[in-house]
Protein backbone atom coordinates (compact mmCIF):
# COMPACT_ATOMS: atom_id res chain seq x y z
CA UNK A 1 0.00 0.00 0.00
CA UNK A 2 1.67 3.47 -1.01
CA UNK A 3 1.87 6.27 1.08
CA UNK A 4 1.04 10.28 0.12
CA UNK A 5 5.23 11.08 0.68
CA UNK A 6 5.38 14.37 3.95
CA UNK A 7 7.84 16.67 4.93
CA UNK A 8 10.31 16.49 7.61
CA UNK A 9 9.18 19.04 10.75
CA UNK A 10 12.03 20.88 10.02
CA UNK A 11 11.10 21.41 6.55
CA UNK A 12 7.55 22.58 7.40
CA UNK A 13 6.51 26.38 7.01
CA UNK A 14 5.97 27.97 10.65
CA UNK A 15 2.58 26.75 11.72
CA UNK A 16 2.01 24.47 9.07
CA UNK A 17 1.40 21.62 11.87
CA UNK A 18 2.09 21.63 15.49
CA UNK A 19 0.17 22.00 18.40
CA UNK A 20 -2.22 24.82 18.63
CA UNK A 21 -2.12 27.03 21.61
CA UNK A 22 -4.66 25.86 24.66
CA UNK A 23 -7.54 28.06 25.61
CA UNK A 24 -8.39 28.49 29.18
CA UNK A 25 -6.98 25.88 30.76
CA UNK A 26 -8.10 23.41 28.25
CA UNK A 27 -5.53 20.49 26.79
CA UNK A 28 -4.13 21.66 23.40
CA UNK A 29 -5.40 20.81 19.74
CA UNK A 30 -2.76 19.22 17.19
CA UNK A 31 -3.10 21.74 14.59
CA UNK A 32 -1.95 20.14 10.90
CA UNK A 33 -2.66 21.82 7.43
CA UNK A 34 -3.08 19.60 4.22
CA UNK A 35 0.38 18.41 2.49
CA UNK A 36 -0.40 21.22 -0.71
CA UNK A 37 -0.97 24.75 1.53
CA UNK A 38 2.53 23.36 3.26
CA UNK A 39 4.07 23.02 -0.34
CA UNK A 40 2.48 27.06 -0.85
CA UNK A 41 4.05 28.64 2.06
CA UNK A 42 7.71 26.95 1.00
CA UNK A 43 7.39 28.44 -2.08
CA UNK A 44 6.08 31.54 -0.77
CA UNK A 45 8.58 31.89 1.67
CA UNK A 46 10.73 31.48 -1.73
CA UNK A 47 9.43 34.19 -3.24
CA UNK A 48 9.20 36.65 -0.56
CA UNK A 49 13.16 35.68 0.21
CA UNK A 50 13.57 37.11 -3.77
CA UNK A 51 14.90 33.54 -4.79
CA UNK A 52 12.62 34.05 -7.96
CA UNK A 53 12.14 37.40 -8.88
CA UNK A 54 9.12 39.07 -10.56
CA UNK A 55 9.15 37.96 -14.44
CA UNK A 56 11.63 35.32 -13.82
CA UNK A 57 10.42 30.99 -14.37
CA UNK A 58 10.23 29.09 -11.39
CA UNK A 59 11.39 25.62 -10.87
CA UNK A 60 9.08 23.22 -12.80
CA UNK A 61 6.52 20.94 -10.87
CA UNK A 62 8.79 17.58 -11.20
CA UNK A 63 11.77 20.28 -10.17
CA UNK A 64 9.68 21.38 -6.85
CA UNK A 65 8.14 17.40 -6.06
CA UNK A 66 11.87 16.41 -6.18
CA UNK A 67 13.12 19.17 -3.73
CA UNK A 68 10.61 18.84 -1.69
CA UNK A 69 10.11 14.95 -1.09
CA UNK A 70 6.02 15.16 -2.66
CA UNK A 71 4.23 14.17 -5.76
CA UNK A 72 4.02 16.33 -8.36
CA UNK A 73 0.09 16.39 -8.06
CA UNK A 74 0.76 17.99 -4.55
CA UNK A 75 2.98 20.69 -6.16
CA UNK A 76 0.57 21.47 -9.04
CA UNK A 77 -2.20 21.91 -6.09
CA UNK A 78 -0.33 24.61 -4.53
CA UNK A 79 0.80 26.12 -7.77
CA UNK A 80 -2.92 26.52 -8.88
CA UNK A 81 -3.88 28.58 -5.47
CA UNK A 82 -0.86 30.71 -6.11
CA UNK A 83 -1.91 31.29 -9.71
CA UNK A 84 -5.88 31.81 -8.54
CA UNK A 85 -4.20 34.47 -6.26
CA UNK A 86 -2.21 35.95 -8.93
CA UNK A 87 0.94 35.91 -7.43
CA UNK A 88 2.16 33.48 -10.47
CA UNK A 89 1.60 33.48 -13.95
CA UNK A 90 1.09 29.34 -16.29
CA UNK A 91 1.89 29.93 -19.86
CA UNK A 92 1.47 27.05 -21.78
CA UNK A 93 4.48 25.26 -23.34
CA UNK A 94 7.27 27.47 -21.44
CA UNK A 95 6.34 27.21 -17.56
CA UNK A 96 5.51 28.80 -14.44
CA UNK A 97 6.62 32.52 -13.62
CA UNK A 98 6.50 35.07 -11.25
CA UNK A 99 3.77 37.70 -11.10
CA UNK A 100 4.54 41.13 -12.04
CA UNK A 101 2.76 44.19 -11.96
CA UNK A 102 4.38 44.89 -15.57
CA UNK A 103 2.43 42.50 -17.31
CA UNK A 104 -0.41 43.82 -19.30
CA UNK A 105 -3.06 41.58 -17.43
CA UNK A 106 -1.55 42.49 -14.05
CA UNK A 107 -0.86 46.69 -14.83
CA UNK A 108 -4.62 47.11 -13.55
CA UNK A 109 -5.78 44.48 -11.18
CA UNK A 110 -5.82 47.56 -8.55
CA UNK A 111 -7.54 49.91 -11.05
CA UNK A 112 -11.09 49.80 -10.14
CA UNK A 113 -11.84 53.21 -11.75
CA UNK A 114 -13.83 52.49 -15.48
CA UNK A 115 -14.37 54.94 -17.79
CA UNK A 116 -18.32 55.38 -18.25
CA UNK A 117 -17.74 54.98 -22.28
CA UNK A 118 -15.12 53.29 -23.73
CA UNK A 119 -12.46 51.07 -22.00
CA UNK A 120 -8.79 51.75 -20.49
CA UNK A 121 -7.48 50.94 -23.77
CA UNK A 122 -9.27 54.10 -24.93
CA UNK A 123 -8.51 56.61 -22.89
CA UNK A 124 -4.66 55.93 -23.02
CA UNK A 125 -2.62 55.93 -19.71
CA UNK A 126 -2.92 57.92 -17.01
CA UNK A 127 -0.91 61.10 -16.97
CA UNK A 128 0.75 61.48 -13.72
CA UNK A 129 1.33 65.12 -11.97
CA UNK A 130 3.37 64.68 -8.51
CA UNK A 131 2.60 67.89 -6.38
CA UNK A 132 4.92 66.57 -3.79
CA UNK A 133 7.42 64.30 -2.31
CA UNK A 134 9.10 64.71 0.92
CA UNK A 135 9.94 62.24 4.16
CA UNK A 136 8.29 62.91 7.28
CA UNK A 137 7.41 61.49 10.48
CA UNK A 138 4.62 58.93 10.81
CA UNK A 139 1.39 59.76 12.45
CA UNK A 140 -0.18 57.19 14.99
CA UNK A 141 -2.96 56.38 12.16
CA UNK A 142 -0.08 56.03 9.39
CA UNK A 143 2.17 53.90 11.63
CA UNK A 144 -0.84 51.60 12.73
CA UNK A 145 -1.95 51.16 8.90
CA UNK A 146 1.72 50.46 7.62
CA UNK A 147 2.27 48.62 11.08
CA UNK A 148 5.60 50.71 12.19
CA UNK A 149 6.28 52.97 15.23
CA UNK A 150 4.91 56.49 15.52
CA UNK A 151 7.49 58.91 14.60
CA UNK A 152 9.05 56.20 12.41
CA UNK A 153 10.13 58.12 9.01
CA UNK A 154 7.47 57.29 5.95
CA UNK A 155 7.34 59.04 2.38
CA UNK A 156 4.51 60.78 1.47
CA UNK A 157 3.63 61.47 -2.17
CA UNK A 158 0.73 63.72 -3.72
CA UNK A 159 0.19 63.60 -6.89
CA UNK A 160 -2.52 64.40 -9.35
CA UNK A 161 -3.89 61.40 -11.99
CA UNK A 162 -5.39 62.36 -15.21
CA UNK A 163 -7.26 60.42 -17.42
CA UNK A 164 -8.16 61.02 -20.76
CA UNK A 165 -6.29 64.76 -20.23
CA UNK A 166 -9.09 65.66 -17.08
CA UNK A 167 -7.37 65.63 -13.82
CA UNK A 168 -9.66 62.49 -12.38
CA UNK A 169 -7.96 61.37 -8.83
CA UNK A 170 -6.37 63.06 -6.10
CA UNK A 171 -3.70 60.80 -3.94
CA UNK A 172 -1.89 61.01 -1.13
CA UNK A 173 0.56 58.18 -0.67
CA UNK A 174 2.35 57.11 2.50
CA UNK A 175 5.43 54.57 1.87
CA UNK A 176 7.76 52.87 4.94
CA UNK A 177 11.14 55.25 4.72
CA UNK A 178 13.40 52.28 5.01
CA UNK A 179 12.07 49.85 2.14
CA UNK A 180 11.39 52.98 -0.41
CA UNK A 181 15.06 55.15 0.47
CA UNK A 182 15.73 57.45 -1.91
CA UNK A 183 13.00 57.85 -3.85
CA UNK A 184 12.20 61.05 -5.77
CA UNK A 185 9.05 63.33 -7.57
CA UNK A 186 11.03 62.82 -10.95
CA UNK A 187 11.21 58.69 -10.71
CA UNK A 188 7.28 58.66 -9.50
CA UNK A 189 6.43 61.20 -12.68
CA UNK A 190 8.47 59.68 -14.95
CA UNK A 191 8.52 56.09 -14.57
CA UNK A 192 6.81 54.96 -17.68
CA UNK A 193 4.95 51.68 -16.42
CA UNK A 194 2.78 51.18 -13.30
CA UNK A 195 3.89 52.58 -9.29
CA UNK A 196 3.39 48.67 -8.58
CA UNK A 197 6.05 47.90 -11.47
CA UNK A 198 8.03 50.47 -10.25
CA UNK A 199 8.22 49.44 -6.71
CA UNK A 200 9.31 45.81 -7.77
CA UNK A 201 11.68 47.16 -10.17
CA UNK A 202 13.49 49.69 -8.24
CA UNK A 203 12.95 48.44 -4.65
CA UNK A 204 12.35 44.81 -5.29
CA UNK A 205 8.97 45.54 -3.53
CA UNK A 206 6.01 43.67 -4.86
CA UNK A 207 2.52 44.30 -3.80
CA UNK A 208 0.20 40.70 -4.00
CA UNK A 209 -3.08 42.24 -2.66
CA UNK A 210 -5.20 45.16 -0.98
CA UNK A 211 -7.98 46.07 1.34
CA UNK A 212 -10.04 48.75 0.69
CA UNK A 213 -12.62 51.55 2.06
CA UNK A 214 -14.81 53.60 0.18
CA UNK A 215 -17.07 56.33 0.95
CA UNK A 216 -18.69 59.63 -0.48
CA UNK A 217 -16.92 63.14 0.44
CA UNK A 218 -17.61 66.45 -0.49
CA UNK A 219 -14.53 67.85 -2.15
CA UNK A 220 -13.32 70.73 0.14
CA UNK A 221 -12.00 73.98 -1.69
CA UNK A 222 -8.14 72.62 -2.21
CA UNK A 223 -9.13 69.46 -3.33
CA UNK A 224 -11.81 70.95 -5.68
CA UNK A 225 -9.10 73.42 -7.32
CA UNK A 226 -6.70 70.41 -8.33
CA UNK A 227 -9.35 68.39 -9.65
CA UNK A 228 -10.94 71.24 -11.39
CA UNK A 229 -14.09 70.69 -10.15
CA UNK A 230 -16.45 73.14 -8.35
CA UNK A 231 -16.22 73.36 -4.10
CA UNK A 232 -18.85 70.44 -2.23
CA UNK A 233 -18.35 68.21 -5.50
CA UNK A 234 -19.34 64.88 -4.96
CA UNK A 235 -16.39 62.33 -5.02
CA UNK A 236 -15.57 58.48 -3.81
CA UNK A 237 -12.88 58.32 -1.23
CA UNK A 238 -10.84 55.20 -1.74
CA UNK A 239 -8.58 54.37 1.13
CA UNK A 240 -6.06 51.09 0.30
CA UNK A 241 -3.87 49.40 2.23
CA UNK A 242 -1.63 47.51 -0.29
CA UNK A 243 0.97 44.45 1.22
CA UNK A 244 3.98 42.23 -0.08
CA UNK A 245 4.22 38.93 1.40
CA UNK A 246 3.80 37.44 4.67
CA UNK A 247 0.70 40.63 4.32
CA UNK A 248 3.78 42.97 5.21
CA UNK A 249 1.31 46.44 4.51
CA UNK A 250 4.01 48.52 2.70
CA UNK A 251 1.94 51.34 1.06
CA UNK A 252 -0.88 53.36 2.77
CA UNK A 253 -2.92 55.42 -0.37
CA UNK A 254 -5.95 57.94 -0.03
CA UNK A 255 -7.67 58.94 -3.35
CA UNK A 256 -10.44 61.04 -4.41
CA UNK A 257 -11.97 60.01 -7.33
CA UNK A 258 -13.98 62.29 -9.90
CA UNK A 259 -17.31 60.14 -11.26
CA UNK A 260 -18.75 62.54 -13.19
CA UNK A 261 -17.53 60.45 -16.24
CA UNK A 262 -15.96 57.51 -14.50
CA UNK A 263 -17.28 54.90 -11.96
CA UNK A 264 -15.97 52.41 -9.81
CA UNK A 265 -16.10 48.70 -10.73
CA UNK A 266 -15.61 45.40 -8.73
CA UNK A 267 -16.04 42.21 -9.80
CA UNK A 268 -17.10 39.38 -7.49
CA UNK A 269 -17.06 36.15 -7.75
Amino acid sequence: MSTTPTLPTSQLPAGAAGVAPSAQGQLPQPAFSPLYLQIKGLILQSLENGEWKPGEAIPSEMELAARFRVSQGTVRKAIDELAAENLVVRRQGKGTFVATHSERHVQYRFLRLMPDRGDLDSEGPAQRRVIDVRRVRATVEVARALSLRPSDAVLQVRRVLSLGGVPTILEDLWLPGAAFKGLTAEQIAGYPGPTYAMYEVDFGVRMVRAEERLRAVLADAAQAQLLEVASATPLLSVERVAYTYNDAPMELRRGLYRTDTHHYRNDLN
